[in-house]
């Protein structure tokens, strides 16, 4: 759908995007992990003034069985506003829906009643095959000339490389391969980018058979999954460098850009040392002046395990007395001052001030849930959490962040095997002093998502890491 004027959601610059009208709605994937009903994208109230408020007002229902919707975006953003981006009229109405397991993609309309997001087309497993040579499509990020679909998985059972296929942003259907000339590049996750300098970015997680089934110990301990990211030519779409953390650092997934277009870094969230259980979060950014500088990461995040008596362990960490925080998602404000990381396994989520991205400073701390402190919310305080802060998304004014407990079916059940529950917490955060606190008042949980767990969250007009921008 093309519009004449540009998407009132859509703000040129990071700046005029803090500006942004609160969000009304918030679209949550939910998921069967028996795989025996369909998934959904639950629709949740966020004004606080409605009688509504923290409830699901909307639900859409998939039409096949056993997608595990994971990660999903918007077909259109602020890029849409580059001076060469060829769409400029494109509207963020649509949401772009990949089932990770299934590798079907399904596109929901949110208009004209946004409470009530239509499905208008389903791209097959066959198409994404066949057109790209992938399979179990992963992350969604709208760009300038399209949209681009992270994978995990190759085409015909391969198990891989991986990549990233594009979308059209009109028709959805798929172009083909991003990549001309991929290099040393195997595993895939997630994928973004500086626009204005022409580099793309990709992370490394593991091909389907190393996580679908859960983490695979020897894998792990062998050293085996992801351990590094890559720099691409984003015009030429040629790999350009690889950069290893050192593969004792396993599985660096999500990558968070700053959000200002004249800067050359980002965070990325590694989630286990093999070494000592450990999580941290790397600095990305060029090591020395201009623009052919070499990358280099820095490691500027170290968060510990947390000693556990090994009978409240599951079976996998009891070998080891300690909960490992496990950095599952992080995210980054709009203004870039903010840096929020997941402890998935201790139950934390942390706020660390990044103005100077080579020193974060830790100012706020939220514990829900945990593999062993199971911390309550204080709207249900007699009411033990399994699962814990996951995944992570910031209002575009810097002031809601919202989070979810469930990472992946398989390894949910690993980590929580009494069951991991489904909840989705809002946190309040003061953009100047910092700092985080549970809203009493907004926590749907339990049978609001109809026995489904929940993921991703995506906020009506956008949010943190749906857009790139152009201008500073």
């Amino acid at each position: 759908m093309t519009r004449w004027t540009p998407d009132p959601t859509f703000y040129p610059s990071p700046t005029q995007a803090t500006t942004a009208p609160p969000e009304k709605l918030a679209y949550v994937a939910a998921f069967d992990r028996t795989a025996t009903r369909p998934d959904a994208i639950a629709v949740l109230d966020t004004d606080p003034d409605s009688p509504d408020y923290g409830r699901v007002v909307g639900w859409t229902d998939l039409p096949y069985l056993g997608d595990e919707l994971h990660h999903f975006g918007w077909n259109a953003c602020s890029s849409a506003l580059c001076p060469t981006a060829p769409h400029p009229h494109v509207e963020r109405r649509y949401l772009i829906v990949p089932g990770l397991r299934s590798s079907r993609i399904h596109v929901l309309d949110t208009q004209p009643d946004p409470r009530q997001p239509k499905l208008v087309k389903v791209i097959g497993p066959e198409e994404l095959a066949e057109k790209a040579g992938y399979s179990r499509p992963h992350t969604v990020h709208c760009g300038p000339d399209g949209i681009y679909l992270s994978a995990l998985g190759g085409a015909d059972g391969r198990e891989g490389p991986g990549g990233i296929a594009v979308l059209d942003h009109t028709t959805f259907d798929v172009r083909g391969a991003w990549e001309s000339d991929r290099g040393p590049q195997f595993l895939a996750y997630d994928v973004w980018w500086h626009l204005n300098h022409d580099v793309l970015v990709t992370s490394e997680w593991g091909t389907p058979s190393m996580i679908e089934d859960g983490i695979v110990g020897e894998l792990l301990l062998g050293r085996k999954y992801g351990h590094a990211i890559h720099f691409w030519d984003l015009a030429k779409r040629r790999h350009v460098q690889r950069v290893d953390l050192g593969d004792q650092y396993q599985m660096p997934l999500e990558l968070r850009p700053a959000h200002d277009p004249t800067k050359t870094y980002g965070f990325v969230g590694v989630v286990i040392s093999v070494e000592d259980l450990s999580a941290s979060v790397w600095l990305w950014h060029r090591d020395g002046d201009g623009p052919d500088a070499p990358w280099a990461v820095t490691r500027v995040i170290d968060i510990p395990a947390e000693p556990a008596d090994p009978a409240d362990l599951p079976d996998l960490l009891t070998p080891f007395g300690a909960v490992p925080p496990l950095v599952t998602d992080i995210d980054l404000s709009v203004d870039d001052r903010f840096l929020y990381v997941s402890c998935w396994g201790t139950g934390e989520l942390r706020q660390y001030d990044v103005s100077d991205p080579f020193h974060p400073v830790l100012t706020g701390s939220v514990r829900l849930g945990g593999i062993v402190r199971r911390a309550t919310h204080p709207a249900a305080p007699d009411q033990p959490l399994a699962g814990g802060p996951q995944m992570v998304e910031v209002s575009r004014d810097g002031r809601r962040v919202y989070v979810s407990n469930s990472l992946y079916g398989s390894w949910d059940d690993q980590f929580y095997p009494d069951g991991v529950g489904a909840w989705l917490a809002k946190l309040d955060v003061d953009p100047q002093a910092g700092g985080l606190t549970p809203d009493p008042r907004f926590f749907p949980h339990g049978d609001e998502f109809r026995g489904l767990r929940v993921h991703q969250t995506r906020l009506q007009g956008g949010d943190a890491s749906s857009d790139s921008y152009c201008f500073p």
